[in-house]
């Protein structure tokens, strides 16, 4: 049966999201989840849906890929077809004719699942490895350790408090007061919290958002970060505990976070919080 690429509307992306809520487990975590497009719809619902790619085969959608930037596109498959050799090879064609729509020509990644055949197959066309990136788990059967610190949940009275810290913490002005409005509006938000954590003094030092897939599957923690003036003493691993025990108020059995491996004392604050650190992953990456 032939494979096709599509472009879903923005009243079709709520199937992609389906499966890609369907295709979490604990034993196959850190893939692309359904809150990375929770997170992308901070730049609204046209540019969610135009930035999603999907594969389907006899109406059953196989893989799903979101276009995080320019260059890199995420995907997850659903784990029974990811060693298919037609769906790998069409999807590989797809991503390397910049014609189809998906990446463009020059430089660009594509992140795939552990195992998945379309990354052995981009590795025979000639794709190297990128930089390497540590996922880590934490269970979420017992019961989570207090944070020690404040830490509110940001509805759109904390929304600037929210977005400060982020701007501070990563470097970027683009997580604007509308663009997270823009992401609570969005549908995934209705399973995500904002979480803003304070200092003695009521100053806003870390924050996060965590983004639930239903329950009984893992959530993920996206994004999270400490302002650059408070950092080193301890609100990192605070405001992760605090996004862990509203995961599991979320009914999530597990909490996931991907960061790179060079972040060395990131890494370092997910292990304090209780996460366990699996093999590290490694995109594919073409160069230009």
């Amino acid at each position: 049966m032939t494979i096709h690429l599509n472009v879903p509307g923005a009243d079709d992306l709520t199937r992609a999201v389906d499966v890609l809520r369907e295709w979490q487990s604990d034993t196959d975590p850190v893939q692309l989840h359904p809150g990375d497009i929770g997170w992308f719809w901070r730049w609204g619902t046209t540019a969610t849906a135009a930035a999603v790619r999907t594969w389907t085969r006899d109406g059953h959608v196989l893989a799903v890929g979101l276009l995080d930037g320019a260059d890199l596109l995420r995907l997850s498959t659903a784990p029974d077809v990811r060693r298919d050799e037609s769906l790998a090879r069409r999807m590989v064609a797809d991503v390397t004719t910049p014609e189809r729509g998906v990446l463009p020509g020059g430089e660009v990644m594509v992140e795939a699942p552990p195992g998945a055949l379309v990354s052995e197959l981009l590795g025979e066309a000639g794709w190297g490895d990128d930089e390497p990136w540590a996922p880590l788990v934490r269970d979420l059967a017992g019961p989570v350790e207090d944070p020690g610190v404040r830490v509110e949940v940001a509805g759109p009275d904390r929304a600037g408090e929210r977005t400060a810290v982020h701007r501070a913490a990563f470097g970027g002005p683009s997580f604007t007061d509308d663009r997270w409005h823009a992401m609570a509006a969005g549908p995934l938000y209705a399973d995500a919290r904002c979480l803003v954590a304070y200092d003695e003094a009521g100053t806003a030092v870390g924050a996060t958002t965590v983004w639930s897939a239903g329950a009984g599957r893992p959530g993920l923690i996206e994004p999270l970060g400490v302002h650059p003036d408070h950092r080193g003493h301890g609100y990192g691993r605070a405001v992760t505990l605090a996004g862990v025990a509203a995961l599991r108020e979320l009914g999530s059995s597990s909490a996931v976070v991907i960061t790179e491996s060079a972040r060395t004392p990131a890494v370092a604050t997910y292990v304090s919080a209780g996460f366990d650190r699996l093999p590290d992953r490694l995109d594919r990456r073409r160069a230009g």
